[in-house]
C-alpha cells in the first residue's frame, strides 16, 4: 500500500510539472547596469515566432546588461511542451509579482482568469511594459469573462478600455496590415524630432521582415513616434521603397513611448513597437532599440550606452515566420543551455 501511495503521489507532482512546467531564467552578470532589475519576457503567438525572440532578448539582457531575465511560454498542459498554438496557458505568471519591466510578445490569448489575475495586478500597479508586434492584440477573451476588457475588440461605452489593452496600454490594437505581409519588409526611419532620445541611441541600422501595421493617427494620449516604418519593395534590406503612394506618405510609426494609468494607480511607462519577430531580431539595430527600451523602463536612462552592446548569445537560427511552423518537442529547460 505504501509503494502505491507513493506512485500515486510521484504521478501527481509529474502531472503538476507537466501543467506548471518550470520558469526559463537567466541569471544577470554581475557589475553590469541592469543587476538586480528583474525583466519577465512572455511569448505566445502563432506565426512571429515569439517562443525564439524572447530566449533571445532574454539571454542578450541577462549576459551583456545584467539583467534577471524570466522567460515564460505558452505550454501545452498535456505535455509540458511549448506550444504557441495553445492559447489558454501560460504558466508561471506569478513571477509578475516581482518584476521591474514585463515585456509582451502575444497574439490573441484566451488565459483563465487565474494567469489574467497576475497581469491585471502588475498593470493596476502602473508598472513598466514593453510591447512587441502581435501585442497590440494580446488577448481574445469572451466578453461574458472577468477580464474581457483586456481583449483586442473590447467594446467600452464609457471609452476608458475601448478596444482593450492595446488600445488602453499599449496605444492601438489591430487594425490591418499596412505593407503587403510577406512581400514588403520594413525599414526603420528615426523620427528626426527625437532623434536624441536615448532609446534610439545608437539604432541607425533598424530592419525587420516583418510588414509595417497600420496605425491610426495620431497615436493616443502622449504617445511620441521614435521610429517610422518605411515600406519596402521586397524581403532585402538593400530593397528601395514601394513606389510613390500612400504607404510611405505618411508612414506609420512602428515604436513609441507612452504612458497608461489605471483608475487611481501610478502611472506606467510604455514603449511599443509593431515589429519584433525572431527573424526581425537578427537586425543588431532592432535588437539595441529594444534593449535601450529596457533600460528605459527600468529607470536607467542616464546609464543607456552609446552602443548597447546587442551580440547574439548562443545559437540562434531562427525559424521563418508563419503558422504552424513552430518548433515541435521543446520544453522551456532545452533553452537553459546555450
Amino acid at each position: 500500500m505504501r509503494i502505491l501511495f507513493y506512485l500515486i503521489i510521484i504521478t501527481m507532482l509529474v502531472s503538476v510539472r507537466v501543467l506548471f512546467g518550470e520558469p526559463l531564467q537567466y541569471k544577470g552578470t554581475p557589475n553590469l547596469p541592469g543587476y538586480g532589475k528583474r525583466v519577465v519576457l512572455v511569448s505566445g503567438d502563432e506565426e512571429y515566432r515569439s517562443e525564439e525572440s524572447v530566449v533571445q532578448l532574454g539571454r542578450i539582457l541577462a549576459k551583456h546588461h545584467g539583467f534577471d531575465c524570466t522567460v515564460l511560454f505558452a505550454i501545452n498542459p498535456e505535455t509540458g511542451e511549448i506550444d504557441p498554438v495553445c492559447t489558454t496557458n501560460i504558466p508561471n505568471l506569478q513571477v509578475l509579482e516581482t518584476a521591474d519591466v514585463l515585456l509582451v510578445n502575444l497574439r490573441f490569448r484566451n488565459l483563465p482568469d487565474e494567469q489574467m489575475q497576475y497581469f491585471d495586478d502588475y498593470f493596476r500597479a502602473g508598472k513598466p511594459v514593453l510591447g512587441m508586434r502581435t501585442s497590440t492584440h494580446a488577448f481574445n477573451i469572451p466578453k461574458e469573462r472577468k477580464f474581457a476588457r483586456y481583449s483586442f475588440n473590447y467594446y467600452d461605452h464609457t471609452g476608458d478600455w475601448e478596444q482593450g489593452f492595446g488600445r488602453k496600454i499599449l496605444g492601438e490594437t489591430w487594425i490591418a496590415h499596412h505593407g503587403h505581409h510577406g512581400h514588403e519588409a520594413t525599414r526603420g526611419v528615426i523620427v528626426f524630432e527625437n532623434r536624441e532620445h536615448p532609446i534610439v541611441r545608437g539604432c541607425e541600422d533598424i530592419f525587420g521582415l516583418t510588414d509595417v501595421y497600420r496605425v491610426r493617427l495620431p497615436l493616443p494620449g502622449d504617445s511620441m513616434p521614435l521610429v517610422l516604418g518605411q515600406v519596402l519593395a521586397g524581403m532585402k534590406p538593400t530593397d528601395q521603397p514601394v513606389a510613390a503612394g500612400s504607404k510611405n506618405d505618411p508612414m506609420m510609426p512602428v515604436a513609441w513611448t507612452k504612458t497608461y494609468k489605471i483608475g487611481n494607480s501610478e502611472t506606467g511607462k510604455v514603449f511599443t513597437t509593431t515589429m519584433g519577430s525572431s527573424q526581425d531580431l537578427e537586425s543588431e539595430g532592432l535588437r539595441r532599440l529594444l534593449v535601450n527600451a529596457v533600460y528605459w523602463l527600468s529607470g536607467l536612462e542616464t546609464v543607456i550606452p552609446e552602443r548597447a552592446e546587442v551580440g547574439i548569445v548562443g545559437n540562434y537560427q531562427t525559424l521563418p515566420m508563419g503558422f504552424g511552423k513552430h518548433k515541435k518537442g521543446m520544453k522551456p529547460e532545452d533553452f537553459a543551455q546555450y
